[in-house]
């Protein structure tokens, strides 16, 4: 068990109850915690903008490359995610996220001064190490303020920050690098995130455990042995983990190199490239996330089946295919070809809060964050660690004999592991229910 609680924690405890009855209040919360979401991503996926400028400036192959912008970060990030996460769910988790965010802000801004493949490869393992700490905790931290019918909706609302941050990166990014070089624009989109860290710090509170629920929060201290014990349990989990993580291998996979199919198959500039594919991709996201979360609290509400939390990712992620296949193999222009993105896109962010939401309906209270943490463990290690990568190989062998629509067509290989995923998220709803009913305190 833990230790009591001091007469100091405990009137803490009770202010922060206080302010969180109020809707605003909540609303502010999740308001700074989706702005640090944004910043994540925009730190994470800035490399994608620039992507040609460090490729020639360093002398990069795609493959390298597909390092770079995957398993460089994603081996780290799921190293150190499952202890951040165990802290989280033991202490402080606003204090744990600040502190994230001014690590990884600082090595993004790092970024900008490497000279060479290894040094680049090394920051973006420091950028890694501070992301780590992000999500789980405030994936945590929302569930602890909104009630189990609007959890969805509001995860959904925090996991705008993966669009918003692609939209804001690609935009910034590309003028950035217009004005400045690709070095600068690291260090200028990565120094704001100190202030933002403190900003945090000093005006959001730490919700009390269960707040929301009347689930009473025990207290007892969860080792990652039972965590993970726990989840391995649930059938359910493990297709859902799985199925996250196959969809997360197309969306990095895919959208890691799209910057690169619009540049080389259609000759499309860099600054039109961050200007029209940067807010298809960002709007058509963000509409996508939010419409993925709200949806799936609307229908499992009005039906009384929770399986539609699973549903809609899965029907969305078949969606995708025509769509993203039509984008890659069939449109004569960058323009077209960047606008006809937004249908694959907006299908491709339905899944996300949805998953977060039933992950952790599975587990007690202090379990939320490492819960959160092992998701994004196999999501990051399989999604961002391989997509990118292979990706890129299987670019790399194609070229020699299509040249550079080896690009175009390695994605539409990766797009099409789409419908094995599809499948896990079938074999999920088979036994999500039992797993829902029987989470414990």
């Amino acid at each position: 068990m833990n230790s009591p609680l001091s007469p100091k924690a405990i009137a803490e405890q009770a202010s922060a109850a206080e302010a969180y009855k109020s809707k605003p209040y909540r609303y502010y919360a999740l308001a700074v915690l989706t702005l640090v979401y944004v910043f994540n991503f925009v730190d994470r996926q800035i490399i994608v903008i620039l992507s040609e400028y460090i490729i020639e400036d360093l002398d990069l192959t795609l493959a390298q490359y597909g390092m770079l912008s995957g398993i460089a970060f994603a081996a780290i990030y799921c190293v150190f995610g499952i202890p951040i996460a165990r802290y989280a769910d033991k202490g402080n988790r606003r204090n744990v996220i600040a502190v994230s965010l001014t690590v990884w802000s600082f090595f993004t801004a790092m970024c900008g001064s490497v000279t060479n493949f290894w040094q680049l490869f090394a920051a973006r393992f420091g950028v890694g190490i501070g992301e780590a700490g992000g999500s789980p905790p405030a994936h945590s931290m929302v569930s602890d303020i909104f009630p189990v019918n609007e959890r969805a909706t509001a995860l959904s609302i925090y996991s705008l920050g993966v669009y918003g941050g692609i939209l804001v990166g690609f935009v910034g990014g590309a003028y950035l690098v217009q004005w400045f070089d690709w070095r600068i624009a690291f260090i200028v989109v990565g120094m704001p995130g100190i202030l933002l860290a403190i900003l945090l710090r000093l005006t959001v509170k730490e919700p009390p455990r269960g707040f929301s629920e009347t689930r009473e929060d025990v207290g007892s201290d969860t080792s990652f042995k039972d965590v993970l014990a726990l989840l391995w349990s649930r059938k359910a989990f493990r297709h859902l983990a799985f199925a996250c993580a196959l969809h997360a291998f197309v969306t990095y996979g895919v959208g890691n190199f799209m910057v690169i199919f619009l540049s080389r198959v259609h000759e499309m500039p860099n600054l039109e490239i961050g200007k029209i594919y940067g807010l298809v991709a960002g709007i058509g996201g963000l509409a996508g996330t939010l419409a993925g979360g709200w949806l799936s609290d609307k229908i499992s509400e009005r039906t009384g089946n929770r399986n539609w939390y699973i549903w809609i990712p899965l029907i969305s992620t078949l969606a995708a295919v025509p769509f993203a296949i039509n984008t890659f193999l069939f449109m004569d222009s960058g323009l077209t070809a960047a606008l006809s993105w937004a249908l694959p896109v907006f299908f491709g962010g339905f899944y996300l809060a949805p998953c977060i939401a039933m992950t952790h309906g599975m587990v007690g209270l202090r379990m939320r964050a490492l819960s959160s943490a092992v998701l994004f463990f196999v999501l990051n290690l399989i999604g961002l660690g391989l997509g990118p990568i292979l990706t890129g190989y299987v670019a790399d062998l194609l070229t020699p004999e299509f040249g550079i629509d080896g690009i175009r067509y390695a994605m539409t290989l990766t797009i099409l592991v789409n419908i094995w995923c599809a499948f896990h998220y079938f074999m999920c709803t088979r036994t999500l229910k039992d797993s829902l009913d029987n989470a414990p305190a």
